[in-house]
């Protein structure tokens, strides 16, 4: 089976679990420049450039994926967040963006493989592709509203360079994640599509929303439904939202895309709301209970951490939801469904 089918297979037993946060467990490390440097000749401080690590430090990595995968996650995410051209510009590594995907995806196409090979069960790399700090959809120029930073087109090529990368390596799905603005989605959407076209081979997209407020919405102005109606056309294997807050705030949020959404939902929210330090004070079996609580619910299909979250995380979660049954997805009557804002149905 191909892994689109393989993972819609698993998720129709029982609720998966994806990973957590890579940040959290990399400052853990407390490594020094030096470490994120290696060997390599760049001009420029590279402390804090979690995803070259693949390429200085390839065994933090990999025992951080190893210990996600050890405290139960069925899909382990590339640690490649920024590992894009316009992010890895500010720490004057643009060039080495295709060879990081590759090592990163490599690192966890292995663990995932291991681990497989133990006792039997599937595990999944998703190679990740992070929002960049551009917006398609908005200027940053106040006195500009007709201004952007990037294009549609420029934006579509950074993308399309990790995702070759991250396929090349072994990931199974690409990951577009933290979306807060839809048009950049979109250009990441068309990106995969093209790469998985050049391969003649189907390259399952998971994308994931995340809200930049309480009343729901990213930060190009859509609710939910409406990026949902925004994206469905590419028909990705799982729909969810991650990061932006705790589960407790992510709540209602989750709920309106579970009764909408036919397709896997996965979503995987920061370990509470950070404290005044910006750190994430949350419990596991607190975030594990909230969790618990979506999928008593049948809300969720594949759950998991974002900020702050850790491999205690994701285990407390996996006890939580061992034996309850996983989402049923619904069948929407056929309708002319439309996203502006907000989303348009037309009736029959």
């Amino acid at each position: 089976m191909s892994a689109r089918e393989t993972l819609k297979a698993e998720a129709a037993k029982r609720i998966l679990l994806t990973d957590g946060a890579f940040g959290t467990e990399i400052q853990n490390r407390r490594l020094t420049e030096a470490d994120y440097r290696g060997a390599l000749d760049l001009a420029r401080d590279q402390k804090g450039n979690n995803d070259i690590l693949a390429l200085t430090r390839p065994d933090v990595v990999d025992s951080i994926t190893r210990a996600y995968l050890a405290a139960g996650s069925d899909i382990v995410s590339t640690n490649t967040f920024s590992a894009n051209a316009i992010s890895q510009a500010d720490y004057g590594a643009e060039a080495l963006v295709a060879e990081i995907n590759r090592a990163s995806a490599r690192i966890a196409r292995k663990a995932a493989d291991d681990f497989a090979a133990k006792d039997g069960r599937p595990r999944f790399v998703a190679g990740a592709i992070g929002p960049t700090n551009k917006t398609l959809s908005l200027s940053p120029d106040v006195n500009d509203p007709g201004y952007r930073e990037i294009d549609f087109d420029g934006l579509k090529a950074v993308y399309r360079e990790q995702a070759d990368a991250l396929i090349e390596g072994g990931a199974d799905f690409i990951l577009i994640e933290t979306i807060f603005d839809t048009l950049n989605a979109k250009a990441g959407i068309m990106a995969v599509k093209e790469a998985a076209a050049a391969l003649d081979r189907d390259i399952p997209l998971m994308i994931s929303m995340t809200l930049t407020d309480l009343s729901g919405r990213n930060l190009s102005g859509h609710t939910v439904e409406a990026f949902w109606h925004a994206v469905r056309h590419a028909a990705p294997v799982t729909i969810g939202l991650n990061c932006s807050f705790g589960a407790k705030q992510l709540r209602p949020h989750v709920q309106a895309l579970a009764a909408i959404a036919d397709t896997l939902i996965m979503t995987y929210p920061n370990a509470g709301l950070p404290n005044e330090l910006g750190e994430y004070d949350e419990l596991p079996a607190e975030t594990a209970a909230l969790l618990e609580e979506w999928a008593k619910a049948g809300w969720v299909n594949i759950i998991g951490g974002c900020c702050g979250s850790t491999p205690a995380h994701i285990a407390a979660m996996a006890k939580a939801v061992a034996g309850l049954a996983p989402r049923q997805l619904p069948s929407p009557p056929v309708r002319t469904r439309l996203a502006g804002l907000e989303p348009m149905i037309l009736a029959a």
